[in-house]
């Protein structure tokens, strides 16, 4: 499977763990903390044809960096020439515009243009399930027959490992889809939270230029979703750790969501502390260091940013180290030969 670099740190070991070779195509240029579109295109075509290639569908995670429109037209043709199955990752729809159907365009537009998809769809962030981990798994069809006998072959692999999935959140979402009333609220909440993160990525900005910060942080509200790159390096991050008790990634990624209007002035400040000058760094600080010291002398105005998954995702109540059965069959399919409903090919 070939996957964007980065990716969301738990797709590479699924995959590797399902039996799958793993490599990447260009995807984030650091020097624009922006969408690499020469490189990506460069690579995908080059990946060899029917390969599978991982495609975020919104909100991209790590890097809060989602192609525009004419740039997810130019993959789609690239992937059609190298006749790739296209398998699309949407944990995050709503979260990105605030829109669930502006979210969703990169997948109707790829189904539109006739490429064979198929779909690991989240609803543990967009609808607040995420202990229920409810979500579903799409297969796009070119008729009845052969959606019945995809789904044969996913019921023969499901049955022997857990024979059905948890029903609880799967009915606690199927509700809110259901009732009208429900879906109004629960798309207005969408986009409340939507528009909550926009917010902070624009007073953060807003506030490391009022604290005199010479960079250009235009990234931080050209991104988009949960996430933003902020394109600081380990060291600094580091040292915003050390001396300001802000957590992060290694990474440099930030949980737009975590921040909160009475936490963003003080992390902004922190920011432009550690990135006004180049950062010393001994090694002795990483990760959590100094952490307990940290956090007990800053606690009244410490911000922890952290964020993400933190457990494997399901497929239709199937757990993902069974991704290399599951994505088979999508290969099967991409070839035309998936089996009968009886399972006999």
């Amino acid at each position: 499977m070939y996957q964007p670099s980065p990716t969301w740190g738990n797709h590479v070991p699924i995959c590797k763990h399902s039996g799958l070779d793993v490599k990447t195509y260009r995807y984030y240029d650091k020097n624009t903390c922006g969408f690499d579109e020469k490189g990506a295109l460069e690579d995908i075509a080059k990946i060899p044809e029917r390969s599978i290639i991982l495609l975020h569908a919104c909100a991209h995670n790590p890097t809060g960096v989602d192609p525009k429109p004419e740039q997810w037209k130019k993959i789609s043709e690239v992937v059609k020439k190298r006749n790739l199955l296209v398998f699309f990752d949407m944990a995050y729809q709503g979260f990105a515009s605030g829109d669930i159907d502006r979210d969703a365009d990169a997948v109707r537009m790829f189904i539109k243009e006739g490429h064979k998809i198929v779909l690991a769809q989240s609803f543990a962030k967009n609808m607040g399930l995420y202990g229920e981990r409810v979500g579903a798994f799409t297969v796009v069809c070119d008729s009845k027959d052969e959606a019945d006998r995809v789904m044969s072959q996913l019921k023969i692999l499901i049955r022997p490992m857990i024979s059905n999935p948890p029903v609880h959140g799967a009915r606690i979402a199927h509700l809110i889809l259901s009732t009208p009333e429900l879906r109004k609220q629960w798309l207005a909440d969408v986009k409340g939270m939507a528009d909550r993160i926009i917010t902070m990525r624009k007073q953060l900005k807003e506030n490391l230029a009022k604290e005199g910060s010479k960079k250009n942080w235009e990234h931080i509200t050209d991104q988009i979703g949960m996430f933003c790159f902020t394109g600081m390096t380990p060291e600094q991050v580091a040292k915003l750790t050390k001396d300001y008790s802000v957590y992060l990634t290694k990474d440099g990624r930030i949980s737009v969501a975590g921040i909160t209007s009475k936490s963003v002035g003080y992390l902004a400040h922190a920011m432009h502390q550690v990135t006004k000058a180049r950062v010393s760094f001994d090694g002795a600080q990483s990760g959590f260091g100094g952490g307990v010291k940290s956090i007990v002398s800053r606690s009244a105005a410490a911000a922890i940013i952290w964020g993400g998954r933190s457990t494997p995702r399901r497929f239709m109540g199937a757990t993902s180290c069974d991704a290399r059965r599951i994505i088979g069959l999508g290969r099967r399919l991409h070839r035309g030969s998936v089996a009968e409903p009886d399972g006999t090919s």
